[in-house]
């Protein structure tokens, strides 16, 4: 083992410390048939416009499937482990339940699903960047299977010990946004003698 391939390990581990959620990338192949690849490496970018990235290996039929293509994203729910596997390389009996989705086929029993058209493509080393134009976006509601130090993983029961839980900084219900407005109140005698 060569000297490159430690550091590469190495990396993997720090890259590893990153929890993540699981999505699909699904899209058409070649003979239309729809196709999909279990990718960690999804981005919201933009909401104006409305944007996301997802980053495939170039040894990938996805990436060749990519090209110039609309593609799909699946946010997978904590009960779609199988379909994680599935899409990784190893079979699931029973497999998929697909969809037509807005812009490609879409897999069944997600968290979320984004539809998306090409917008841009970069050249990202081993890898390439697709970012994609949302044209549809609808969330089911349900809880997303994570990924965490190379293992699978559910989000668990949420506790009121959690970190944003019931917290004024909460980012979806605590902070201000740039319209807002504050009244200053001002005490009464009775209150300022108290």
């Amino acid at each position: 083992m060569g000297h490159g391939d430690t550091e590469r390990r190495a990396l993997q581990n720090v890259f590893g410390q990153f929890a993540s959620g699981v999505t699909v990338i699904t899209c058409a192949n070649n003979d239309g048939e729809p196709h999909g690849a279990t990718v960690t490496a999804f981005t919201a970018v933009s909401l104006e416009p409305r944007l996301c990235q997802v980053t495939l290996t170039r040894k990938s039929k996805a990436c060749n499937f990519l090209s110039d293509a609309p593609f799909a994203v699946n946010i997978l729910a904590a009960d779609q482990l199988d379909i994680a596997m599935h899409f990784a390389g190893r079979p699931a009996n029973p497999g998929p339940v697909w969809a037509d989705g807005a812009t490609a086929p879409v897999l069944c029993g997600s968290a979320a699903t984004i539809s998306c058209v090409p917008w841009r493509s970069y050249d990202g080393g081993d890898h390439i960047i697709f970012i994609g134009e949302i044209v549809d976006a609808e969330s089911s509601g349900k809880s997303p299977l994570l990924y965490y130090r190379s293992t699978f993983h559910d989000l668990g029961e949420p506790t009121v010990n959690s970190l944003w839980t019931l917290s004024a900084d909460d980012p979806h219900s605590g902070w201000f946004d740039s319209t807002t407005t504050f009244t200053p109140f001002h005490l009464t005698g009775a209150e300022q003698s108290a």
